[in-house]
């Protein structure tokens, strides 16, 4: 049973994590005052980390599935 819930829930909370840190990276830029090309180098540079898991989840799944 705790496998069943681990698995439905995990992504959902990492989804929440990610959107919390988005939250977190624009209120930076806001309270920086950081303008738009700085908010934007904000989003690329501190959102590559979520990116590249992002990446790393759907080779897994592909792979998985024999999709690659």
């Amino acid at each position: 049973m705790q496998d069943a819930i681990d698995t439905w829930i995990t992504p959902f909370m990492i989804g929440g994590l990610m959107l919390c840190m988005g939250f977190i990276i624009w209120d930076l830029a806001r309270k920086a005052g950081a303008g738009r090309f700085g908010t934007i180098m904000l989003f690329v540079v501190l959102g590559a980390g979520m990116l590249a898991y992002l990446i790393k989840v759907v080779i897994g799944w592909s792979l998985e599935h024999g999709v690659l």
